[in-house]
């Protein structure tokens, strides 16, 4: 049994390591075909790391995601630390930000150019304001029932949010995830497509040989194996192509990405590929290669018989 094991895993293993050097003796066509399988593995995962990138422009704007709630003028600075507190509690919210009145006063002060004119009040005209920024998660319909809620208590006299960027923001990003999607089945079945074509004209080629092959003896079994390897060597080193592209891409757009956000003094990042998205390339060549070299061995083997 044991010995039947290794000679079962000892043939995959030379099956895979021919099928390697069928792709090197042919060094110019199966490059041409691991670049196109790259570049369609590419666009996808560029494409999901585009919307990545957009979420966190996004977020990386100071203030972009904050609303003010105007407490009313008889609420004490301690009241409007109470309910900064009980905000902070909730999961949909990051951060709070109390401006005692004094402040928002001192910085109205420093900023109109009425400092004389505000001086001359007998009392402070503005209230407590709570700076409030929501989580990632909180979308449009959220902020409003929060800002509706907050509209109903005692001491808050206005609650200032504009949702409008939310909603645009979120049509935005969840119409490029379906075109992500969308795309990312296209060019898949385009790799399958592509694939398939290389191992079927690899198959007329070696038509002698597989016949041969039948005429001693050998399994459809046997004949196809070395045929899947090459497809499925195909899509990793077309996978790992594209991830070499996706890295070089990075590399060169990370300098003037900084300096744009940098002239909006946005802290930003450039998003790179992480593991996970390196491994779902991976995964995506190695399937699409493996199906498509199925796919055209499935049926040409067959129907290639001894005369």
């Amino acid at each position: 049994m044991i010995y039947k094991l290794r000679h079962y895993f000892g043939l995959h293993r030379q099956n895979a390591i021919d099928a390697f050097d069928d792709l090197i003796q042919k060094p110019l066509a199966s490059m041409l075909t691991i670049a196109v399988i790259g570049i369609a593995l590419a666009l996808p995962a560029a494409l999901n790391l585009l919307v990545q990138n957009g979420r966190s422009v996004a977020d990386s704007f100071d203030g972009i995601r904050d609303f003010s709630v105007y407490l009313k003028p008889s609420t004490s600075l301690a009241d409007a630390g109470k309910l900064a507190e009980s905000l902070r509690l909730r999961s949909s919210i990051k951060t709070v930000r109390i401006i005692s009145a004094d402040d928002a006063l001192k910085d109205f002060q420093e900023t109109s150019g009425y400092s004389e004119a505000l001086s001359t009040l007998g009392t402070n005209p503005l209230p407590h304001t709570l700076v409030v920024r929501p989580t990632e998660a909180a979308d449009a319909a959220k902020l409003t029932t929060l800002a509706a809620e907050l509209s109903s208590k005692n001491n808050v006299d206005q609650v200032r949010i504009d949702t409008d960027w939310v909603k645009r923001l979120s049509a935005i990003l969840d119409l490029l995830r379906r075109s992500v999607a969308i795309a990312g089945v296209l060019l898949i079945a385009a790799v399958i497509i592509i694939v398939g074509n290389t191992i079927r004209l690899d198959i007329q080629s070696r038509r002698d040989e597989i016949e041969v092959l039948k005429l001693l003896g050998a399994s459809d079994g046997f004949v196809r194996r070395p045929f899947l390897y090459v497809g499925v060597w195909y899509g990793l080193v077309g996978g790992l192509f594209g991830i070499v592209l996706l890295v070089i891409s990075a590399l060169i757009l990370a300098e003037p990405i900084e300096r744009l956000t940098g002239l909006y003094q946005a802290n930003f990042a450039l998003q790179g590929l992480n593991f996970t998205s390196i491994g779902a390339i991976l995964l995506g060549g190695f399937l699409s290669g493996w199906i498509g070299a199925w796919t055209a061995v499935s049926r040409h083997i067959a129907s290639i018989q001894p005369e």
